[in-house]
């Protein structure tokens, strides 16, 4: 692989992975155009770990929090804490990703799910930023507004939904404002990244011919990583005050060419 593409796709990866545009379309769409041949599962797994890298990095006390022994005093006390809730909203992705990423990988990576998914996601979005002008009183983060979360990122599995954007619009559809909805997403993106490398070296590990450049892996983590943390420092500082409606232009308009090049 060319380190042109490696970097290239390393940023692409960093800076999608967290904004409510998705990764996976981006990183598709650019090979097709390009003309470049798959990168292959190795190298998507270090450009994953590279942002895995970068948001427990970024929230490093707030995981330091989640595994406070005084959430562990009894089942109850240990559901109910940050740690329990993020835990159970992660398992319906986990599962559903499991049992049918063979069947996504080969039916759902076309542009024309991209585009529509990128499109119909877009205008939820919008839909739950204006939705989110109302949410006014700080809201609490409960094991049925997590699951319900949780829930929503099945969706997620097709291209162009975007992780981070479908878990954002389900939190501000349930009253949290710009800001909790990012944050939990961006938790909740810890567990999910882990579960997907873990299957994807097992993927790896059964393939015979395992022939893969470090340099190349070393340089798309060093590059996903640092995009991926300013990608996030930023999202959070501003979000607030930026809405949502500039990603959502900027999905509709991507939707839109897509569709055109049909």
């Amino acid at each position: 692989m060319e380190t042109i593409q490696t970097i290239l796709l390393a940023m692409i990866q960093g800076l999608t992975e967290f904004l409510p545009i998705s990764s996976s379309a981006h990183l598709i769409l650019l090979s097709k155009i390009l003309g470049w041949n798959d990168q292959g599962l190795i190298f998507d797994i270090s450009l994953h770990f590279g942002t895995l890298l970068a948001v427990i990095f970024y929230f490093k006390n707030d995981i330091y929090q989640m595994f406070n022994h005084s959430h562990f005093k009894d089942i109850s006390t240990l559901i109910n804490s940050p740690l329990g809730v993020i835990t159970i909203a992660t398992l319906p992705i986990v599962i559903v990703g499991g049992l049918f990423s063979g069947f996504i990988e080969e039916n759902l990576r076309s542009p024309f799910v991209i585009a529509l998914a990128t499109v119909f996601f877009g205008v939820l979005l919008y839909l739950s930023d204006r939705k989110a002008h109302l949410a006014i009183e700080k809201k609490v983060m409960t094991v049925g507004l997590g699951l319900i979360i949780g829930l929503s990122q099945i969706l997620a599995v097709i291209p162009g939904t975007s992780r981070s954007g479908i878990t954002i619009t389900a939190a501000l559809f349930l009253g949290f404002s710009r800001t909790e909805a990012a944050r939990f997403s961006f938790l909740l993106s810890i567990p999910v990244i882990i579960a997907g490398n873990i299957l994807g070296i097992y993927e790896f590990s059964q393939i015979e011919d395992m022939i893969f450049d470090y340099s190349d892996l070393l340089l798309g983590i060093g590059i996903s990583f640092v995009i991926a943390y300013l990608t996030i420092k930023w999202f959070i500082s501003f979000v607030e005050r930026i809405g949502m409606l500039p990603f959502v232009i900027y999905r509709i308009f991507l939707g839109v060419i897509i569709f055109l090049t049909l």
